[in-house]
């Protein structure tokens, strides 16, 4: 049972709280800002098991490392500190997407060495873009991983101004190869709070939900990057996850539960694209391209 995983999210959910009640810095901020540095224990063998379950993939593919997409389990406190003081309203970003680099495999068992740092901030008075990122490695192993998170944060629009218009939806292509297609519910959604600690209500609680203007509970941004990883490795990469060298995504659409899901690959020249969506020629919720380490173009 996932559940049983929640009284291990403490600092991730004392990080949410912090969140939802900083207010905005009053002044600018420089970026790129301080690196931040800290350390965390060794995530717990039997969460990182269940975690990998739960995203569709093998335990087994994993003997002796964590998965790079459970990051966000480990790297959220120190995230949300590198972001303190922007000028926005943190409570109305929304998780554009992220990128990861996987320099080599994660060991399991050692304390993790972490250092965040706020990257970047694009803002176009509409919007703004904020960029974090967050280097994870061992004692044994410096620098194993380097992720980006993209918080997207809407701004107020002046009085008088037109709304802006709203943007094409990023669609599956028609002619893209279908990895796998797998029916996620509600239980999908709350699984995945007890396994990563992000226990916002807008997952879990229909009425809350509805009250932010969704039909349903929405699955997490990462639960959706992680499942789209875990059908790369068992149906392209033949149960070996470390020929994932790199996944950039962007999350373009929430999945609203429940939901039929498809992964599926798109080979654009030289570059692979992914997506994740009900079908081609569907909407996508979640697009962006992998390099493969293997791949000789990659």
């Amino acid at each position: 049972m996932a559940t049983r995983h929640l009284l291990q999210q403490g600092a991730v959910v004392r990080s949410l709280i912090r969140t939802g009640l900083a207010r905005p810095g009053k002044t600018p901020v420089a970026t790129p800002g301080p690196v931040l540095h800290d350390h965390v224990p060794p995530r717990p063998h039997q969460l990182v098991k269940d975690y990998i379950r739960h995203c569709g993939g093998d335990p087994g593919w994993y003997r002796g490392t964590v998965p790079a997409h459970l990051f966000s389990q480990w790297g959220f406190p120190l995230i949300t500190q590198a972001m303190r003081g922007v000028p926005y309203d943190l409570r109305r970003g929304l998780n554009g997407g992220c990128r990861i680099d996987v320099h080599a495999p994660l060991p399991a068992g050692e304390p993790l060495l972490l250092a965040a740092c706020l990257e970047d901030i694009d803002d176009n008075g509409k919007r703004a873009v904020i960029r974090t990122r967050l280097t994870t490695g061992t004692a044994s192993t410096p620098e194993a991983i380097t992720s980006w998170i993209n918080v997207i944060v809407p701004l107020p629009r002046e009085k008088g101004s037109e709304r802006p218009k709203k943007k094409e939806k990023p669609m599956v292509p028609e002619d893209a190869l279908e990895l796998s297609r797998t029916r996620l519910t509600e239980r999908h959604a709350r699984s995945f709070a007890a396994l990563t600690g992000d226990i916002n209500p807008i997952h879990w609680s229909g009425t809350y939900a509805r009250m932010a203007g969704f039909r349903n509970t929405i699955l997490h941004g990462f639960a959706t990057l992680g499942h789209a990883v875990e059908m790369l490795n068992k149906n392209r990469f033949s149960g070996d996850p470390t020929r994932l060298a790199s996944i950039d995504t962007r999350f373009t659409s929430p999945v609203v539960l429940p939901a039929r899901v498809g992964v599926f690959l798109h080979d654009e020249g030289d570059t692979t694209q992914i997506f994740v969506g009900r079908a081609p020629g569907a909407p996508a919720y979640l697009t962006g391209t992998v390099t493969d380490r293997r791949d000789p173009n990659g």
